[in-house]
């Protein structure tokens, strides 16, 4: 079966969407080819099944923005009409404005389409994009997508071989860790707030914030820094910036404890990955406590409650964290990149056969 991704962006460094590149190398034995539309190109190293074409975004000046897109979207018809004999499906990863586009182009062609939505957040213009798909896939049950009866949950899809385990890295004793987007939606500020706390009460840590806004124009990381200099804790925290997504590894297995403040609904995969890297982990999911219990888990926006988390996890002994992390990866198994790929080709192949 020959297969076609449209996605936002293919590059294995991407801080935010670097993962995505190895999941269609590892979805590529599955298929006899697979063609992706990339809104935006970078580094990659795919197998030779697989060819890459971009829309162009790379390249682009961020000048006359109308004419950027219009542009984008003459070369997204370009490319999907005129390789409409060389695909038989189409996997629309997160961006709904593909299906938006060429969901009735598709469906006039025959060809079953596939979307992979996982948030909490969601309008008419999802439900519309929705119409037109076979199946629509997301990791959370609290998703905005998890309505559809159409809708089928996968499993988070970690690649463990990312954790670099052969590099030698130190752990920092007391650190906490964010690596995220640095944006309004990620709730950096609830784990500040709660930085704050133990400060006040002369609780010993380091804390790192990794990532950048996903908009080069926002604010919002200098109003976090602002925060932080409020609390009087910019001696204990610092602001790294984006990173690699090849790079992450360092900062999850440096640091003892990770935290992840985003409502349910997003299910991040930065909170698999830092088990995989040995961290503890806090969060707000309710996805997680239902997968590993509510020892790990706060209120969605309460830094207090986390304080007391952070109080506790950062006291323990090192025999009480091993047995915790053994917990956490025991419950991760079924989340792994080859389970979610083995997954994904059974539901887009089987309605093929």
């Amino acid at each position: 079966m020959r297969l076609l991704i449209c996605t936002q962006v293919i590059d294995k460094t991407d801080s935010s969407l670097g993962f995505f590149q190895k999941w269609v190398s590892s979805m590529s034995p599955k298929f006899e080819s697979i063609t992706v539309i990339a809104l935006k190109v970078g580094v990659y190293t795919l197998p030779g099944n697989v060819q890459v074409h971009s829309l162009g975004k790379e390249s682009s000046t961020g000048k006359g923005r109308i004419a950027n897109r219009a542009r984008y979207v003459l070369r997204f018809y370009r490319f999907a009409w005129g390789m409409r004999k060389e695909y038989d499906a189409v996997f629309v990863h997160m961006n709904q404005e593909y299906v938006l586009l060429g969901g009735l182009m598709w469906k006039l062609l025959r060809k079953k389409i596939y979307m992979w939505r996982n948030h909490y957040k969601g309008n008419v213009v999802t439900d519309i994009a929705a119409t037109f798909c076979y199946k629509v896939f997301c990791t959370s049950m609290f998703s905005y997508t998890a309505k559809y009866k159409k809708t089928v949950l996968m499993p988070v899809g970690v690649d463990e071989d990312s954790r670099r385990m052969e590099e030698p890295v130190e752990r920092t004793p007391r650190s906490i860790l964010f690596l995220g987007r640095l944006d309004a939606s990620k709730r950096p500020d609830v784990l500040i707030d709660a930085l704050g706390i133990l400060a006040g009460k002369g609780i010993a840590f380091s804390a790192s914030f990794v990532g950048g806004a996903s908009k080069t124009d926002s604010s919002y990381p200098d109003q976090l820094r602002t925060q932080v200099n409020r609390l009087g804790i910019d001696d204990k925290v610092k602001f790294i910036g984006a990173v690699p997504n090849t790079e992450t590894f360092r900062y999850y297995r440096s640091h003892v404890i990770f935290v992840n403040c985003s409502k349910s609904g997003m299910f991040d995969k930065t909170i698999f990955k830092a088990v995989a890297c040995g961290c503890l982990v806090l969060v707000t999911s309710r996805d997680f406590a239902n997968l590993v219990g509510p020892d790990f888990i706060f209120p969605d926006g309460d830094s207090n409650a986390l304080a007391e988390l952070l109080t506790y996890f950062l006291a323990i002994d090192l025999a009480e964290r091993s047995r915790l992390i053994n917990r956490l990866m025991d419950c991760m198994k079924c989340h792994s990149l080859p389970v979610l790929v083995n997954r994904l080709a059974e539901e887009i192949i089987m309605p093929h056969r």
